[in-house]
C-alpha cells in the first residue's frame, strides 16, 4: 500500500492543475508516480528532468540502449515499478533481456548502470575506459546524470511504495 496518495486533478490547487494540464498536453496522462510526485510541484519538476535528459542521450545512444540502461538500473536497484515499466517496453519490442545479444555499447551501458547502483564510489577505471571508447566526456556526464535521475525515480517509487499502474500488472507475477 502506498504511503502517499495519488493527487487527483479535481483535488489539486489551480496552480498545480496548470502544471498537470501542461504535462498532459505534451506527454499524456499522469502515471501513479507522477500523481504522487505532483503533491510537490518542485519535486515533480526535478524528476521530470528525466525526459529532457532521455532525449539528449537517446540522440547518441538510441532508444533501445536507453531502455536497456533503465531496465538494468531499475532491476539492480530492485524497483518493481520501474523494472516492470521497462520490462513492458522490452516485451512489446519482442526483447528478452536475459537472453539478448547486446552490442558492445549496450553491454557497457548495462554494466555502468549496474555498477552505479551497486557502489557509485567504486565504479572502476575499466568501465570508464570502456565508456570512453564509445563516448566523449560530455556524453558520459549526460549518461551519468540520467542514471542518477533514474535511480532517484527508483528510490521515490520504493520509498513511497507507489503502486503499479494498472497497465503494468500483466508484466509481473504480482497480480
Amino acid at each position: 500500500m502506498a504511503y502517499i496518495s495519488q493527487l487527483k486533478y479535481e483535488d489539486a490547487l489551480p496552480s498545480t492543475q496548470k502544471v498537470i494540464d501542461e504535462w498532459v498536453a505534451k506527454h499524456g496522462p499522469l502515471t501513479n508516480m507522477k500523481e504522487t510526485l505532483i503533491h510537490s510541484v518542485p519535486a515533480f519538476h526535478a524528476l521530470m528532468e528525466w525526459f529532457p535528459l532521455e532525449e539528449t542521450i537517446e540522440a547518441f545512444l538510441g532508444e533501445r540502449a536507453v531502455n536497456f540502461f533503465c531496465y538494468a538500473i531499475s532491476t539492480t536497484n530492485d524497483c518493481l515499478l520501474c523494472s516492470v515499466f521497462f520490462k513492458k517496453i522490452l516485451d512489446e519490442a519482442g526483447i528478452d533481456f536475459e537472453h539478448f545479444d547486446f552490442t558492445e555499447e549496450e553491454k557497457v551501458l548495462i554494466d555502468y548502470g549496474r555498477a552505479i547502483v551497486k557502489d557509485a564510489n567504486n565504479v572502476g577505471e575499466e568501465i570508464f575506459s570502456r565508456l570512453k571508447s564509445f563516448w566523449n566526456e560530455e556524453q558520459i556526464v549526460a549518461i551519468t546524470a540520467f542514471a542518477t535521475i533514474m535511480i532517484a525515480t527508483n528510490l521515490i517509487n520504493k520509498t513511497l511504495q507507489i503502486e503499479l499502474d494498472e497497465e503494468l500488472i500483466p508484466y509481473t507475477k504480482r497480480k
